[in-house]
């Protein structure tokens, strides 16, 4: 048994030994863009920092389309600290990427550029590296809005900013955070991943309502134990595939499954039976692992998800969601209009969920305005992304009125 560890911690090595070197060559090769440092009204004054790797990209992917639009003002750049997230995202990423993997790289861009403001998408203790600085304004965007106790972190202190959602990111940062006065720090921006128009790369058959399903992860601690693949999951998909009448999307987070063994094994029999039921149903059962987020929201008449992002991205949509009751008791859990109105599924009601389901779809009611407006704010079209320019952009300008 421990010979076999040894020997697999051997070839696990050695595999990231080639994959490392297979980045390195890649940005050896493409140094020239990589290392780019503009000069005169070029230079960028506006940056996010990604220090990460791969496997949290999601965070940084759904701010692609914002940050072009904001682009169109301003500079800006993508900073990359991981050579195999500088290696991917140069790929497929529409703004310049500049990879930093020390601080002395960091500095020697924040010395030659006009950086006026960076955006931070996550906690990365990397980040502290680049907040040294005190020339840009520090702003945290987060990666999605959630009543999950990350939102309300006493690291937010740390950032000049933070820009939220609406009104109840402002009243639960007054809450939680001491000494940290929301009024000033917290800047509301909307949801502007929701003003971008998503291609969907799939033909569904509109004859049948499709449910989309999208659990977040197990979390990497008992107070974020908010997955429900263990424990509604494979109910779920057994419930609506067995009922027939119902394209479903099954769409895990990204990182589902790096911390439970039992999580994954899931994953994969969820996955297995969305394929083999597939074969022989008029319904279309999709297994979703695709790089992309938001052409989802589009096509999914309901969405079934966990206290996550997720929840509050298809509440705007005004369409049928459900949020599933964590079954861990150590989950940490808060008071929230949204989760007070939102219709709640527990573990013991998926029985019943595809009738039920279908009966609501019928209903064709819509949320309440007022709590959608609570959320984000004003949601009609170009709204949420035109606030995020808006406030990005006056970032920028209060650095050339200081006479930078």
């Amino acid at each position: 048994m421990n010979v076999n560890r040894t020997v697999n911690r051997v070839i696990n090595k050695i595999h990231t030994s080639l994959a490392t070197r297979k980045h390195l060559e890649f940005i050896r090769d493409h140094a020239a863009e990589l290392r780019k440092l503009p000069g005169g009204a070029d230079r960028y004054k506006v940056a996010l920092h990604f220090p990460d790797a791969m496997v949290n990209a999601y965070q940084v992917r759904q701010w692609y389309e914002p940050l072009l639009a904001l682009a169109e003002f301003v500079p800006v750049v993508i900073i990359v600290r991981n050579p195999d997230a500088a290696m991917h995202l140069f790929k497929e990423c529409p703004l310049p990427i500049h990879f930093a993997p020390k601080i002395e790289d960091v500095e020697r861009l924040v010395q030659s550029q006009d950086l006026r403001v960076v955006f931070y998408v996550n906690q990365n203790i990397r980040n502290f590296q680049i907040m040294r600085f005190n020339s840009p304004d520090h702003v945290f965007i987060c990666h999605g809005e959630s009543e999950k106790a990350y939102m309300w972190s006493n690291q937010l202190k740390a950032y000049d900013y933070v820009f939220s959602a609406g009104q109840a990111a402002h009243d639960r940062l007054q809450k939680h955070l001491r000494n940290f006065d929301a009024s000033t720090r917290c800047r509301l921006v909307g949801r502007p991943q929701i003003d971008v128009h998503y291609a969907s790369p799939i033909d569904l058959d509109n004859e049948l309502p499709t449910i989309l399903y999208a659990p977040t992860w197990e979390g990497d601690r008992p107070s974020m134990n908010y997955g429900s693949v263990l424990s509604h999951g494979e109910q779920l998909i057994d419930e609506l595939t067995r009922d027939g009448g119902f394209n479903i999307i099954f769409r895990p987070h990204p990182r589902s499954g790096q911390n439970s063994k039992a999580y994954r094994q899931a994953l994969e029999r969820i996955k297995m039976q969305l394929s083999t039921t597939n074969e022989d149903s008029q319904a279309q059962f999709i297994f979703d692992d695709s790089a992309h987020w938001g052409w989802q929201w589009s096509v999914a008449d309901a969405c079934v998800t966990d206290i996550s992002a997720i929840a509050y991205d298809f509440l705007a949509t005004g369409k049928l969601l459900y949020v599933t009751k964590p079954v861990s008791e150590d989950a940490s859990l808060v008071d929230s209009p949204a989760l007070a109105q939102v219709p709640t599924l527990k573990a013991n009601e998926i029985k019943d969920f595809a009738s039920s389901a279908r009966d609501a779809l019928a209903d064709q009611s819509l949320w309440q305005q007022e709590l959608v407006n609570y959320y984000f704010g004003d949601i009609t079209p170009g709204a949420s992304m035109q606030r995020f320019i808006s406030e990005s952009l006056a970032l920028v300008e209060k650095h050339s009125e200081a006479g930078r």
